[in-house]
């Protein structure tokens, strides 16, 4: 990074693009995380809570779910013959990646979920919902995380409000946070029409990373939750936003930054995988290799039944 003081000509149009680059993701998280607030669902046959300012907030993929849930929708979607089997083949590596590694990687995360979004251009908020309905029941359901969803209730226990907080589409981790009782979800908000009709775009940015610390912020002011009082759940290291915005960050599942990071500061750890460290390396060859085979027998039995 150039120095200011010692900054050329040259260098000058560079900082100044990235400065604008900055200003606009804060812009752009801040609007995803408004938006995400607003479409909150606060589920209205729950009692009120005994605890009304304090609540915790879960991440999904890998911290409540095995996996990535978009991963798991897109399948479905898929199967539903949404996709190529090209895009599909992507997925599942990026998948295969996510599973063994258990780090997300920006670009990984980016590709996957806004490509997922871009596919559902021209379908309808309704249609969606009621194929994430099935879609849940089918992928979803069995590969909840006991401990976590463990903790989840416990919140709910004590009278506090528990959400959802993830990058996947809200209509998706709202279903997912009603299947399981929960008080209601925080995500992705993809643009639609007065009709329903969803275009493709965004409002905003995806809700991972800042964007999910402007959503909870947002969230606490509306609902008056006292954020110190309040829990947060992550595996990502991604997700230090939230988890340093409340006063009782957990890190489940986490990945080696966060691990780290925790032990640091002195954060409750939680790990409910078996086995991971001796069975990585072999579940990374294999895993790569079910995921391309998978890929290819889909995309087979796929063209067969169009002949």
């Amino acid at each position: 990074m150039a120095d200011p003081e010692h900054e050329t000509a040259a260098d000058r149009p560079r900082s100044h693009a990235a400065t604008v680059r900055r200003t606009d993701l804060k812009r752009r998280s801040r609007l995803a995380g408004e938006a995400s607030a607003a479409a909150a669902e606060v589920e209205t046959a729950l009692d009120v809570p005994r605890d009304a300012t304090s609540a915790a907030f879960f991440d999904v993929d890998n911290t409540l779910m095995q996996g990535a849930s978009i991963f798991h929708l897109a399948k479905g979607l898929y199967r539903r013959e949404f996709f190529t089997t090209r895009e599909i083949a992507g997925a599942v590596w990026k998948q295969a990646y996510f599973r063994v590694v258990g780090v997300e990687d920006p670009e990984h995360v980016a590709e996957a979920r806004s490509s997922a979004l871009g596919f559902i251009a021209g379908h309808t908020v309704g249609e969606l919902e009621s194929l994430a309905e099935e879609i849940f029941d089918e992928a979803m359901a069995m590969r909840i995380w006991p401990g976590t969803r463990a903790l989840a209730q416990l919140h709910l226990d004590r009278g506090q409000r528990v959400w959802l907080v993830t990058a996947a589409p809200v209509e998706i981790a709202t279903i997912i946070a009603r299947r399981l009782g929960l008080t209601g979800a925080l995500g992705t908000v993809a643009e639609h029409d007065d009709e329903g009709v969803y275009t493709g775009r965004l409002v905003g940015e995806m809700l991972h990373g800042p964007a999910k610390k402007e959503a909870v912020k947002a969230l606490a002011a509306r609902e008056g939750l006292d954020l110190e009082r309040c829990s947060a759940y992550s595996d990502s290291f991604n997700d230090l936003p939230l988890l340093g915005l409340v006063g009782d960050p957990c890190a489940i599942n986490p990945d080696s930054r966060l691990r780290a990071h925790a032990r640091e500061q002195g954060w409750r750890v939680r790990d409910y995988r078996t086995g991971r460290k001796a069975a990585r390396l072999g579940l990374l060859t294999g895993a790569a290799v079910g995921a391309a085979a998978g890929a290819v027998a889909a995309g087979t039995a796929l063209r067969s039944a169009r002949r």
